[in-house]
């Protein structure tokens, strides 16, 4: 099994490219092992997907 730090490595750079399919596949077993790192990945793309809404509305560095 990977370590933790991989996986997130891994997570992190799922949002902005495509894993290679063992890339996946890695990342895949340990979240299926590793419940505290299927907590992070749901936060990580909780994140980037309000970052991304946030960015799409226009109100990128608005105050």
């Amino acid at each position: 099994m990977q370590s933790c730090k991989r996986a997130t490595e891994l997570m992190s750079q799922q949002l902005d490219r495509e894993l290679s399919a063992s890339e996946k596949m890695s990342l895949r077993m340990h979240l299926f092992m590793c419940r505290h790192c299927r907590k992070c990945n749901t936060q990580f793309r909780v994140l980037h997907d309000l970052a991304s809404a946030r960015s799409r509305d226009g109100k990128d560095g608005e105050r």
